[in-house]
């Protein structure tokens, strides 16, 4: 039994086998036996095409962990290389490119909307705070805490609103584009699994051909290699199609990136700008309602640490 070394490239492992029928014999007989199947390491044969005496063409898969498993193996690969190697690889790089882009723009999305969450928790506390210090019994009994109490909770209402006024700009402006654009890259990577499979046909023709060509030009085969050859034909056509058409396109999406995002980060720094000003106004508007004339931060400080202290002195409070 020939062995079996699977090479993975890309989305497809590719195995490359030649085998004579006495060989095959006992693979189509290990997948009708549990016993010899395990003994294979859960390989299951599927015999597709056989030539008489000297080669034969398989199909099977392996059990193997992801993201292997259920991909087809292919063996009998054509010898003539049907796509250039300068070609495969634009279109490897190509597609890297718009992999890595639908992996960071579901990143930035997330990232995004963790922010915005954030945002909005943390203005929904600050307003919670303030409304906690305002049912609390020491501004009813000190009508300057109540008076400074009041002026935080009108300047954490405002925030919030400001926050989401923010936060609903960036929702429409950043967050659903992002999510907008990341709903194409499903009909992209469809767009790529088509190609992909049609190579996949596209291959196992010409390796049809190549096999009729190789053998002696009677009248039963040259029959089967013309037919062979316009079974090959329009999957060729399909596929030079889909390939041109995936190369022409998929560097014009990578491209266009810039010119979508652009206006969405101009929007949220707008959003930034003006969500900040108005706090700066806010919090400006707050110290002067309840800022002591006069005083420094390091004379505040201090009446802070005798207040303190004043406190310690209590006996409930003393150390042991």
């Amino acid at each position: 039994m020939p062995e079996l070394k699977p090479t993975p490239k890309g989305d497809v492992l590719y195995l490359e086998c030649s085998t004579r029928i006495w060989d095959v014999i006992p693979l189509k007989l290990a997948s009708k036996n549990p016993s010899l199947r395990k003994s294979l390491g859960n390989v299951f044969f599927d015999i597709v095409a056989c030539e008489a005496s000297y080669s034969c063409s398989l199909t099977y898969s392996l059990s193997l962990p992801p993201p292997f498993s259920r991909i087809p193996f292919k063996i009998g690969q054509p010898k003539k290389q049907i796509v250039p190697k300068t070609v495969e690889r634009d279109f490897e790089r190509e597609y890297g490119k718009l992999q890595q882009l639908e992996e960071q723009t579901k990143k930035l999305q997330k990232d995004m909307k963790k922010s915005t969450d954030a945002d909005v928790a943390m203005s929904k506390s600050a307003v919670k705070i303030s409304s906690d210090l305002l049912s609390n019994p020491l501004c009813e009994q000190d009508p300057n805490f109540l008076t400074m109490v009041t002026a935080l909770d009108t300047a954490m209402k405002r925030m919030d609103s400001f926050n989401q006024e923010k936060v609903n700009q960036i929702q429409k402006t950043v967050i659903e584009p992002l999510k907008k654009f990341s709903s194409v890259f499903p009909s992209l990577n469809m767009a790529v699994k088509r190609r992909e499979q049609t190579l996949q046909d596209y291959k196992r023709l010409q390796s049809k051909v190549e096999k009729y060509e190789e053998k002696e030009k009677t009248g039963p085969i040259l029959a089967k290699l013309h037919q062979a050859r316009e079974e090959l034909r329009p999957v060729k056509e399909d596929f030079e199609a889909k390939n041109k058409q995936l190369l022409e396109e998929m560097p014009k999406f990578y491209s266009s990136r810039i010119d979508y995002f652009e206006p969405s980060f101009e929007s949220l720094i707008r959003a930034q700008v003006v969500y900040y000003t108005e706090m700066h106004k806010i919090f400006g508007d707050l110290t002067e309602q309840i800022d002591e004339p006069g005083l420094t931060d390091e004379q505040r400080e201090k009446e802070n640490e005798a207040k303190l202290s004043e406190l310690r002195a209590l006996s409930i409070v003393a150390d042991d």
